[in-house]
């Protein structure tokens, strides 16, 4: 039988796996982000929250495997498909051919990269926070492609278009969802 699983446990697996505390910051970013859409679209913000903090599982220390070792992991332990479908579905297009289908799995392909991009921004402001950027300051990032050139802005892109919203609106409810966790994702700054 596949097990459902709390919180405290996905962040315990979360920490046996994942040891950087910028890849940390970013799995709690990612589920508070999670956790703000379960809100939106009526879903389970625990097993929202959980996919959020797995979603880069084996990242750290098999990155050659990306979602597919943490597939492995967690059929190993008994986990629910729902959360390995999800996981494996992040990556889409990338290392996986897993389509997002679900309103749970399209939120999380979209926001991951977007998490990354607005962490970014915060960094860059002098306040170092979430807590006072706006989505226009996060706009003007998004095209500029110099700027955290790692974040693939086509995936959020496509999320947006999975999802049937406009980048703003997308902008807007990463950054809310992301000022729940300010301080524990070390973005509540100087404010």
């Amino acid at each position: 039988m596949e097990k459902i699983i709390t919180r405290q446990c996905a962040w315990e697996l979360l920490k046996e796996y994942t040891k950087t505390p910028a890849l940390r910051s970013h799995a709690l970013a990612v589920e508070a982000v999670m956790r703000y859409f379960a809100g939106i679209y009526g879903g389970d913000e625990e097993l929202w929250g959980a996919v959020g903090l797995l979603h880069d599982l084996d990242y750290e220390m098999f990155p050659q495997e990306h979602c597919i070792k943490s597939a492995r992991i967690m059929e190993g332990l008994g986990i629910d498909s729902v959360y390995i479908r999800a996981v494996m579905s992040h990556a889409y297009g990338i290392c996986t051919d897993v389509r997002p289908e679900s309103q749970m799995e399209k939120v999380l392909y979209t926001v991951d990269e977007l998490t990354g991009l607005i962490n970014a921004a915060c960094l860059m402001r002098p306040s170092k926070s979430v807590l006072d950027i706006e989505v226009k300051s996060v706009k003007k990032k998004f095209r500029d492609k110099s700027f955290a050139a790692g974040v693939n802005r086509d995936t959020i892109l496509n999320g947006c278009h999975m999802l049937n919203m406009d980048l703003d609106e997308i902008i807007r409810l990463t950054i809310c969802g992301m000022r729940e966790a300010a301080e524990d994702i070390g973005l509540k700054g100087s404010l």
